[in-house]
């Protein structure tokens, strides 16, 4: 029987190889794909987001497990989807207007996979109304802004404003983060969270996907 503990640990060392072996391995074992996901990837990837968090291990080591999950996910994703699983929430996620800082906000976003998340990464210098475009057609629980420059944070303000603006605010929370953001700016704009770090998006996402279903 596949050993989802070393699927966890396959992942965790980056070996995309392995997980995809194991992965199609479980798979052909009639293991549930949920089961799969569950004990297997999303148990790796939490575990790389508590040392990342705890600066036990760095961007690098984060990119390469992330990328071992994205190999086990090509096999999974296709049998979760024939089996309806529901997502645990919809993030729609980019940098504002004006800023092209992108390492950042795809650490986020991987992370935020790594909770079983759907993210929709729209990329850099994404306009206030393509956030809000783009949460009404996914039906989304969050819009991440990420931003970089003090001259670009600013654009967060028009976020909430597009969102209030369309309606969303009950459905749709707004998550800000980056470099020159803080809490202090969070309350000032009306944002509904704010976050230090990637792993901490990743659960403060998650949380806020539970209360808004």
């Amino acid at each position: 029987m596949a050993d989802m503990k070393a699927l966890s640990e396959f992942l965790q060392r980056g070996k995309a190889k392995d997980v995809k072996e194991l992965t199609q391995q479980a798979v052909d074992e009639g293991m549930k794909p949920e089961e799969i996901l569950d004990q297997g990837l999303l148990a790796g990837m939490s575990i790389i987001g508590v040392k990342f968090k705890n600066n036990e291990v760095f961007v690098p080591e984060v990119l390469i497990a992330a990328r071992a999950m994205n190999a086990g996910m090509a096999i999974l994703k296709p049998l979760l989807v024939a089996d309806n699983m529901v997502s645990r929430g919809t993030v729609v996620i980019g940098t504002v207007k004006g800023d092209l800082h992108d390492i950042g906000k795809n650490l986020v976003a991987m992370m935020m996979e790594g909770k079983g998340l759907t993210v929709v990464n729209l990329g850099t210098d994404v306009t206030p109304a393509r956030f809000v475009e783009a949460a009404i057609e996914h039906k989304a629980n969050i819009i991440a802004c990420s931003a970089l420059l003090t001259t670009t944070m600013r654009e967060m303000e028009n976020v909430v404003k597009a969102v209030k603006d369309a309606k969303l605010g009950q459905n749709v929370k707004v998550m800000i983060g980056g470099a020159p953001v803080t809490e202090s700016f969070k309350d000032k704009i009306g944002a509904d969270a704010y976050t230090t770090d990637a792993a901490t998006a990743s659960e403060v996402a998650l949380q806020l996907c539970k209360e808004i279903a």
